[in-house]
C-alpha cells in the first residue's frame, strides 16, 4: 500500500482559483440581473447573434427616424405660426381697405395706409422667421432671406415707380387726377399684377426657391416639412399692400380710388384663401408625421420584444445562480482561512 500526500499549499491554490472564478461569474450575473440580458451575448448566443445584431441595426434606424421627425414637428408648427401671422396681417388689410371705402379725407386715408404699412412689416417679418438657423420659407434656399422689405431704395418700390410712370406716359397722362376708372382698371391688371405674378416677383421680392425641403419620416414616406414665398397668397398680399401704400391715398377721384380699393380687396382675399391653402398643406404633412410616429413607436416595440427575447435572461434565475454562487464564495473563504491556520507545529 503506497499513500500519497497532498500539500497545503495545493489546496490553497485550488481554492483561490476556484473564488477567482466564483468572483468573476458573479459580476457577470449581476450585470444580467441589472439589465436583465446576456453579460456576452455574442459567446451565449453564437450564430444567433448576427440575428441580434440587426434588429438593432433596425431600432438604431427607427429612433433616428424619431428624432428627425421631432425637428420635423417643431419645423412645421414654427411655419403654421409665421402662416397664422400672415394671414391676420392679410385680414388687418382687408379691414381697412372697408373701413376706408368711399372715403376721400386725407387724414383718414393716412390713418389707412399707416395701418396698411405696418401690415405689410408684419407680414415680411413672418415670412423672413427662422428656426435653427434655418429660413423656413426659403424653399430649400435656407441659408438665404426669402422675402425683402417694401420701402424707398427697394427694387420693388422702383419697379413700381417705373411701371406707374411708362404707364401715364403711354396713355397721355399728365398727373394722377387724370386717371379714369377704366385705365386705373388697366395700369393694375396689364401692367402691376404681371410684376407680382411673373418672373419680375423673383427680381424684386423672393429669393426663395419654388422647391421645398423634402424630409423623410418613415421608410416609404417623404413629405414637404416647409414653404416659400413663392405661393399666389405671398404674392397677392405683396400686390395688395404695395397697391393701397403708393396709390389708395393719392391725389385721384372717388370713382378711381374706388377701383383701387376693389382690386386690392379682391388681392387681398386671394391672398387669405393662398394662405389658408398653404396652411392646409403642412397640416397634412403634420398628420402624416403624427401617424408617422405612432407607427415608428409600435414598430421599435415589437422589435425590442424580438430583441429581449433573443438576449433576454430570466432575471429570478440569474438572481438564484448568484446568490448560490455568493454562499459558495464565502465557503472557499472559510475552507481558505482554515487551511491557512493548518501547521505542523499544532501537531508536534
Amino acid at each position: 500500500m503506497k499513500t500519497s500526500f497532498v500539500s497545503n499549499l495545493a489546496v490553497q491554490n485550488a481554492m483561490r482559483i476556484t473564488i477567482q472564478q466564483g468572483q468573476l461569474e458573479v459580476i457577470k450575473l449581476q450585470q444580467e440581473v441589472t439589465t436583465g440580458k446576456y453579460a456576452d451575448s455574442g459567446a451565449e448566443l453564437g450564430a444567433s447573434s448576427s440575428r441580434a445584431v440587426n434588429l438593432k441595426n433596425e431600432l438604431s434606424r427607427l429612433g433616428n427616424l424619431k428624432e428627425t421627425n421631432a425637428v420635423v414637428t417643431q419645423r412645421l408648427s414654427a411655419s403654421q405660426m409665421s402662416l397664422e401671422t400672415m394671414r391676420k396681417a392679410a385680414e388687418q388689410i382687408n379691414t381697412t381697405l372697408i373701413a376706408s371705402l368711399g372715403n376721400d379725407d386725407a387724414s383718414r386715408l393716412n390713418i389707412a395706409r399707416t395701418d396698411i404699412n405696418a401690415a405689410l412689416d408684419s407680414f415680411v417679418a413672418a415670412a423672413n422667421v427662422q428656426f435653427n438657423g434655418e429660413f423656413l420659407m426659403s424653399g430649400i434656399n435656407t441659408d438665404v432671406k426669402p422675402l425683402a422689405e417694401y420701402g424707398a431704395g427697394s427694387a420693388a418700390k422702383a419697379t413700381f415707380d417705373t411701371a406707374l410712370s411708362d404707364f401715364m406716359t403711354t396713355n397721355g397722362i399728365a398727373s394722377m387726377s387724370d386717371f379714369t376708372p377704366a385705365q386705373m382698371d388697366d395700369f393694375i391688371e396689364t401692367t402691376l399684377e404681371p410684376l407680382y405674378t411673373g418672373t419680375q416677383w423673383d427680381t424684386d421680392w423672393s429669393e426663395a426657391s419654388d422647391q421645398n425641403v423634402m424630409s423623410r419620416i418613415s421608410a416609404s414616406e417623404v413629405i414637404p416639412s416647409t414653404t416659400n414665398t413663392n405661393t399666389e397668397g405671398v404674392r397677392k398680399f405683396a400686390l395688395a399692400a404695395v397697391l393701397t401704400t403708393e396709390l389708395l391715398g393719392a391725389n385721384v377721384s372717388s370713382a378711381v380710388r374706388s377701383t383701387i380699393n376693389s382690386h386690392a380687396q379682391n388681392y387681398v382675399q386671394q391672398s387669405v384663401t393662398g394662405l389658408i391653402e398653404t396652411s392646409s398643406t403642412l397640416g397634412i404633412s403634420e398628420s402624416r408625421v403624427k401617424k408617422a410616429n405612432t407607427s415608428l413607436e409600435s414598430q421599435i416595440k415589437l422589435i425590442q420584444t424580438h430583441v429581449n427575447d433573443i438576449e433576454g435572461v430570466d432575471p429570478y434565475e440569474a438572481s438564484t445562480r448568484m446568490n448560490t454562487l455568493l454562499t459558495q464564495i464565502e465557503t472557499s473563504y472559510t475552507l481558505t482561512s482554515r487551511l491557512q491556520q493548518l501547521s505542523l507545529i499544532n501537531f508536534l
